[in-house]
């Protein structure tokens, strides 16, 4: 670009005639070059590096997910400001749009959240974490489902919040919150499990650990009436187009695999506990060669921990763990980063990225986002760290 303007700068020394002709040139050639440059940053992923957008800001999509539509990929997550400790929502869901995978389009704010009105359930100051968009191909709707904490309650509200669109970028309306399968038993539940308990109705999440006598706690039993808690949460949609809700629940301790309606707006009812007592969080879900595959974290709050992976023949179970899938240095730490959900490789059938979020809690908006390739050896799923690398990675499996 440098000696392209070296040399109209020569040129624009001829005729007033030239002069007026290069210029024409000149200008065509900068809005080439800019639109250029606009869309195309990148052609490789930086794994942790600043991930620059069309307007060359850092991409802000936080705890997001992918949807796939019509050739083009969306990329929907938390929007995080400038100096805001935590997980509070001051914005809402930001969306944006990639026909690569590695340059995105800022495409706006797809929900936000009310400002002027203090008893709306996403109130701004509300905590609304790793949304999730699925497309329902029967009634053409775009549908949102988010983790949600109702402003002020920390994190006592568990509950799931659901929005819509008639377009894939939104804006989406926001329909309702509430905890899942209120009334309805698990698929795999036990007859003693049942019995509603007769104490610990008030006890709170400690962060990774339940009471010495967890039997006498019976968390599926106590939340039976009102629904159960649904924590970090992710959606899943099948090859037959039924779609699954996936959240920790029971204080976190176990993870539920939830069936919805037809309409993808609500749960059904049927649903199963996996993963019981293991405190799980960060869910993600795919599938290859007929096997489901899980992804997921301990639960460290900010901090990272090893991943946890898992794999079933049926998305009911029973799941199989098979350990951490990272390997080589930092694996222990899922290289400082926590799974958020697994994109299938473009034009490559069977093959996957991992999709992670290296937190800052003390300035969120600077998280970062680590994707890497998904590989499968010896019967797991592994992933690898790579400073760089491109979609060609996959050429070679």
């Amino acid at each position: 670009m440098t000696r392209t303007m070296a040399v109209l700068n020569l040129a624009l020394r001829g005729s007033p005639f030239s002069q007026k002709i290069i210029s024409i040139c000149l200008c065509c050639v900068i809005a080439l070059w800019g639109c250029s440059s606009e869309s195309n940053h990148y052609s490789a992923f930086q794994p942790g590096q600043l991930w620059l957008d069309n307007n060359d800001v850092h991409i802000n999509a936080h705890g997001g997910g992918i949807l796939f539509h019509e050739g083009v990929y969306y990329w929907f997550g938390e929007h995080k400001i400038e100096d805001r400790k935590g997980n509070a929502a001051w914005v809402g869901v930001h969306v944006y749009s990639s026909k690569d995978l590695y340059n995105w389009h800022d495409e706006g704010i797809a929900l936000s959240v009310v400002k002027d009105d203090t008893t709306h359930d996403i109130r701004e100051g509300c905590v609304l974490e790793r949304p999730k968009v699925i497309y329902n191909e029967k009634t053409g709707t775009f549908v949102m489902w988010f983790h949600l904490e109702f402003k002020g309650t920390r994190y006592r509200t568990a509950r799931s919040g659901v929005a819509v669109a008639d377009h894939v970028t939104g804006p989406y309306t926001y329909l309702r919150s509430f905890r899942p399968n209120a009334g309805f038993w698990p698929k795999n539940i036990k007859e003693q499990q049942k019995q509603v308990p007769s104490q610990y109705r008030d006890y709170d999440y400690s962060g990774g650990s339940l009471p010495d006598d967890p039997e006498k706690l019976n968390l599926i039993a106590r939340d039976y009436t009102g629904g159960q808690m649904a924590r970090d949460q992710t959606l899943f949609v099948d090859d037959d187009g039924s779609a699954y809700h996936l959240y920790a629940s029971e204080e976190n301790s176990t993870l539920h695999i939830s069936k919805l309606t037809d309409d993808y707006l609500s749960c059904s009812g049927e649903y199963v506990r996996i993963f019981e007592g293991r405190f799980m969080e960060a869910p993600a879900i795919f599938k290859h060669d007929g096997i489901y595959y899980f992804i997921g974290s301990g639960c460290t709050g900010w901090a990272p921990n090893a991943a946890r992976s898992a794999k079933a023949e049926s998305i009911w179970g029973p799941w199989q763990e098979l350990g951490n899938p990272c390997i080589g240095e930092d694996a222990e730490l899922t290289f400082h980063s926590q799974s958020t959900f697994i994109v299938p490789v473009p034009g490559k059938e069977g093959l996957f990225i991992f999709m992670a979020d290296r937190w800052r809690p003390e300035n969120a908006i600077d998280g970062r986002y680590i994707w890497l390739p998904i590989l499968f050896r010896n019967d797991r799923i592994e992933i690898e760290w790579l400073d760089e690398w491109d979609l060609r990675f996959f050429d070679h499996f």
